[in-house]
């Protein structure tokens, strides 16, 4: 990208089976003026070629949209291997008619997860988040986590997108952990508590039980009770307790203190 905030000038790999969607997307990538230059494959190994290049420097590409279902390789076996060993990987976002691959998408940590027929307006949100993606992470004093994430939720047939800065804590139920947010119940997404604990340490939050992951700022209170020591997550009639295991109780505590210096407050 260029270092004009105003135009960027990313350049986007769009990959899709089918011509008549692939030429659709290639129309509205070239549409927004934030994109530079709009490469295409017509499979995820023609793709592949683009991105690895045997006997030349390979291109930047900043975003990779792409189908979720081609034959041979696969969506998400090419977005697995696009961003492998690489410094600087590209962007990833779905442009699919598979409305069932949101919950897989959020393992890859996609920018974005549009359905078909793609419009100008979620591609230019997808492009939106990727850009600020982007200058959060070479910001002076940036860290890994980035801009808000979006977690895509598959409930009903229906995808809702999740922002990560909702959610209150994290419950673990086996292989799934369940989101909770202040909208009350749960969101469950198909990835371990462990996964979730790395990935969203930078963005503050704290392990404090084997099941259970909470934002640290929304902590107003850790005490003893009856049964050892318990958080209170959030304040008034919206506030839940959580149990905290001996094992992580010191290493809570330190955290708290270290983050009332810091002046953090609860913005819920």
């Amino acid at each position: 990208m260029s270092d004009n905030d105003d135009n960027p000038g990313l350049l986007v790999l769009a990959v899709d089976d089918e011509p008549h969607s692939l030429s659709m997307l290639v129309e509205v990538l070239n549409a927004d003026p934030r994109v530079k230059t709009v490469l295409h494959a017509e499979s995820a190994e023609e793709a592949l070629t683009i991105l690895r290049p045997a006997n030349r420097p390979p291109p930047q590409v900043d975003a990779l949209f792409l189908d979720m279902r081609m034959p041979g390789m696969d969506g998400r076996e090419l977005a697995n291997a696009a961003t492998k060993d690489l410094d600087n990987p590209p962007a990833i976002v779905f442009a699919t008619a598979f409305d069932g691959g949101a919950i897989d998408a959020f393992e890859l940590g996609v920018a974005d997860y549009l359905m078909k027929p793609v419009s100008r307006e979620r591609v230019a949100s997808a492009i939106r988040r990727i850009i600020a993606a982007r200058r959060e992470a070479s910001a002076p004093g940036s860290e890994r986590s980035g801009e808000d994430e979006v977690i895509p939720v598959e409930l009903a047939g229906t995808t809702k997108l999740v922002p990560r800065s909702s959610v209150r804590w994290v419950e673990a139920h086996g292989d799934y952990a369940r989101l909770h947010t202040g909208e009350g119940g749960g969101h469950l997404v198909r990835i371990p508590l462990s996964q979730l604990e790395d990935r969203w340490s930078d963005a503050g939050f704290v392990r404090i039980h084997r099941s259970y992951l909470v934002a640290l700022p929304l902590v107003t209170e850790l005490r003893m009770s009856s049964s050892g020591y318990v958080v209170r997550v959030g304040s008034g009639e919206d506030a839940t307790e959580l149990p905290v295991s001996r094992r992580h109780t010191r290493d809570l505590k330190d955290r708290l203190v270290r983050a009332a210096k810091q002046g953090w407050t609860t913005p819920r």
